[in-house]
């Protein structure tokens, strides 16, 4: 996959890179998707973190209709937890796992890189983070679900977040997914709020506050 990827967007810090983030989109986005909300974090100059946005490439939705857009994979039915297509995350995952290599080779040490991710970028996320024999620092996990139950969860850090009216990844999936990493040996700090499938303010502070903590 990764021969035919678009180039990331690359937020840097003003001084050396310390630490980096690589921020999945959501189904039918890019990478440009999250790009304001690195200001809004408020993270210290002094962390030096580096934000790492891949676009998703464009392929057929069977859910929708089999219009072309930019997702990381396939959905084959509105019900996220039938037929998943493993596949298809599987071979996103591996390009994450591509980037993560990338950044390791430009000096970033695997315990300063955070993997993030919003409803199927979260899916590709914890995949590639569950596969990885040394973990990363954390996995953001945004109004996402679990698609695949292998993997080892020992000694990774995760910070859930879901919104409580979510139409698209129900609430339920979402807690259905917690208990699973938990299961797995997961630390996961979980957070709600009340939203739908989206970005709450208070959930900015909440991810600004826990990169802190990992990469402080």
């Amino acid at each position: 996959m990764s021969q035919s990827m678009e180039t990331p967007i690359v937020i840097g810090p003003a001084g050396p890179v310390r630490a980096s983030v690589i921020w999945l989109h959501g189904l039918g986005a890019d990478g440009h998707d999250f790009e304001p909300i690195v200001p809004q974090l408020r993270l210290p100059e002094a962390l030096g973190v580096r934000f790492v946005f891949p676009h998703a490439p464009h392929r057929p939705v069977t859910v929708n209709g089999g219009f072309v857009m930019r997702a990381w994979y396939d959905i084959l039915s509105s019900d996220l937890q039938q037929q998943p297509d493993l596949d298809g995350i599987a071979d996103s995952a591996g390009y994450l796992s591509e980037l993560v290599t990338q950044e390791i080779a430009q000096g970033v040490p695997r315990e300063r890189l955070v993997l993030a991710g919003f409803s199927q970028g979260g899916v590709v996320a914890l995949h590639a983070a569950l596969q990885m024999e040394q973990k990363p620092a954390g996995v953001l996990a945004l109004s996402t679900y679990r698609a695949q139950r292998t993997g080892s969860a020992s000694g990774l850090r995760v910070l859930q977040v879901h919104g409580t009216q979510d139409p698209v990844v129900p609430l339920a999936a979402a807690l259905q997914a917690r208990a699973a990493l938990q299961a797995m040996g997961a630390e996961v700090a979980w957070h709600e709020y009340p939203m739908p499938h989206s970005v709450h303010p208070d959930e900015v502070a909440d991810i600004g506050r826990w990169l802190r903590e990992r990469l402080g």
